[in-house]
């Protein structure tokens, strides 16, 4: 397999979309990701930009990363200034990288009207730059910024961009689709005409997918030879975004033999994307290819049935190799193949000829004509299969609730609920405020049962939406409410439906309580299953 270098920007050109903003601390816990992730080079920032960046580079040399080389961010110097003496490149030498990345004009547009300067001056800036930093002892990359929009407006000074860049040391030569508006073909021809005029050079790839094509664009390049891909975790970027490394890396390993990260990191991609996505608090794309949530999510019932004989007549590869997994979804377009399936994920041995796989495939169907959606619900999902297959635990019965707002002017006082639950045959009458309807009733509910069942303690609700089926309806439009809760293990979501968003709220915080000690109950029979199992061991 042939070796291709990832270079990862999220930390510097990622960090540049609207909307991400990272700590030092996020920083830091992102750049230990990549490097457990095998990316080889991880571009943290621009020193001497910001205090972050400075202090993230200094972080690093007391949290050290096991393999991936750290690599610092610059222009080149300011025009009629000597690099040597140039305030902005002392930061730089300051951070203590191995490998330095800086950029340059290759457009003569950015150059006169940008830069005010001359074609003759930006050659000397690029050149006495890479010059100056090699002999402090730098290995360079330097980064050709608007290569191919510079390249098809004059390519004779493009060139000689790159040639000064080469004859001063730049270990690497990036090409830059920095406005994003390049097609395939265009970087076909273009990268191999680099290639042909520079035939020694090292080239890299830097791509935006301001036309979409970022990851096309990126692939098309290596397909003419280059050696390097720039891109970042989830295609994060300024404007439309930067080349996506979680569809890069897959493709170029998997599809094209390319040797990028070892096959046991591969199988971290999914949970590298994931965790970044948490990290800079944006919600994951679950349609994202490879890495998203229903990136091997199969919903028709003839698909699924298809799935379960041979994975491969609807899956382009195996989800596990690059840390994902199969999912079968449930709506009123699923099939028998699709309960049974389901069934089996949840633990549940279903035969085909049971009476109850028809019952639940027709209840799926009648409650999503009410407006149910299972797909994005699966606890709730789990909890009727299991009702349907007199499966389903009776931890509580809700006797009703009441739930108090009060308004007095401009000022809106906390909600109170009152909840009336019986346990064991014991009835148990509760009140509890809240900031709100939803949570006043939450908090009466866990205060009425928490005597009973304390796991409830460490439930919390982590997300709450609500989606109005019929708009025309107005303020008397039936609405659908999911509710998504945690452990601190595991999440589950569950859902309820009504005309009234305090009871569609109610039936999600009902169901969500109860999967919840389900949960809890499975957990601990595996925990007794498990000492059991050890404490066998040691007697034997």
């Amino acid at each position: 397999m042939k070796k291709l270098w990832i270079y990862d920007t999220t930390l510097r050109d990622g960090a540049q979309r609207e909307g991400l903003s990272l700590s030092l601390e996020d920083k830091l816990r992102i750049a230990h990701q990549l490097d457990s992730l095998g990316v080889p080079f991880i571009e943290g920032g621009w020193p001497g930009a910001n205090p972050k960046d400075v202090q993230f580079f200094w972080q690093l040399k007391e949290q050290p990363l096991t393999q991936a080389e750290v690599v610092a961010f610059c222009s080149t110097r300011r025009p009629g200034k000597q690099a040597a003496s140039d305030t902005t490149l002392q930061p730089i030498l300051s951070a203590g990288t191995r490998w330095v990345t800086i950029f340059g004009k290759s457009w003569d547009l950015h150059v006169v009207e940008g830069l005010k300067t001359t074609l003759e001056e930006n050659l000397a800036m690029i050149a006495d730059t890479i010059s100056y930093l090699r002999s402090q002892g730098r290995q360079v990359i330097y980064d050709a910024e608007h290569w191919f929009d510079g390249y098809k407006n004059n390519p004779d000074y493009a060139l000689q961009t790159l040639a000064a860049a080469t004859n001063a040391g730049a270990q690497w030569l990036v090409l830059c689709d920095t406005n994003g508006g390049t097609l395939p073909h265009e970087v076909t021809q273009i990268v191999a005409d680099v290639s042909h005029a520079l035939p020694t050079a090292k080239l890299g790839i830097h791509t935006h997918n301001d036309s979409g094509t970022a990851v096309a664009n990126a692939l098309s390049a290596v397909r003419e030879g280059v050696g390097m891909v720039q891109g970042t975790i989830n295609g994060y970027g300024e404007r439309c975004g930067n080349a996506n490394l979680c569809t890069l890396i897959p493709n170029l390993q998997i599809k094209l033999g390319y040797d990028c990260i070892q096959a046991q990191q591969l199988e971290k991609l999914t949970q590298t994307s994931r965790f970044i996505s948490e990290v800079v608090n944006l919600a994951p794309d679950d349609h994202a290819p490879f890495v998203g949530l229903s990136a091997f999510a199969h919903k028709g019932g003839i698909h699924v049935s298809a799935v379960e004989r041979n994975p491969l007549t609807y899956e382009h590869i195996q989800p596990q190799q690059i840390g994902n997994s199969r999912r079968i979804v449930i709506s009123d377009q699923a099939g028998l193949s699709n309960v049974l399936s389901k069934a089996k994920s949840f633990g549940i041995e279903l035969d085909r000829q049971n009476p109850a796989c028809r019952q639940i495939l027709d209840s799926l169907k009648k409650l999503e004509n009410e407006g149910y959606q299972f797909e994005g619900a699966e606890a709730s999902f789990e909890l009727l299969m299991r009702k349907a297959l007199k499966q389903r635990q009776h931890f509580f019965e809700i006797k009703g609730f009441q739930v108090h707002l009060d308004k007095d002017g401009e000022k809106v006082s906390n909600s109170l609920a009152t909840v009336k639950v019986t346990v064991n045959g014991q009835d148990i009458l509760e009140v509890a405020e809240g900031n709100g309807p939803v949570s006043a009733l939450d908090a009466a509910l866990r205060k009425a049962l928490e005597n009973f069942y304390p796991a409830i303690a460490n439930f919390y609700l982590t997300d709450y939406k609500v989606r109005i089926l019929d708009g025309r309806a107005g303020t008397s439009a039936k609405t659908r409410v999911l509710i998504e809760s945690s452990n601190g293990q595991q999440r589950w979501t569950t859902l309820g439906v009504s005309f009234n968003i305090l009871d569609a709220s109610y039936q999600a915080v009902v169901e969500s309580l109860e999967y919840g000690l389900m949960a809890e109950v499975r957990r601990q029979k595996a925990e007794g299953r498990r000492q059991k199992a050890e404490g066998n061991l040691t007697l034997s």
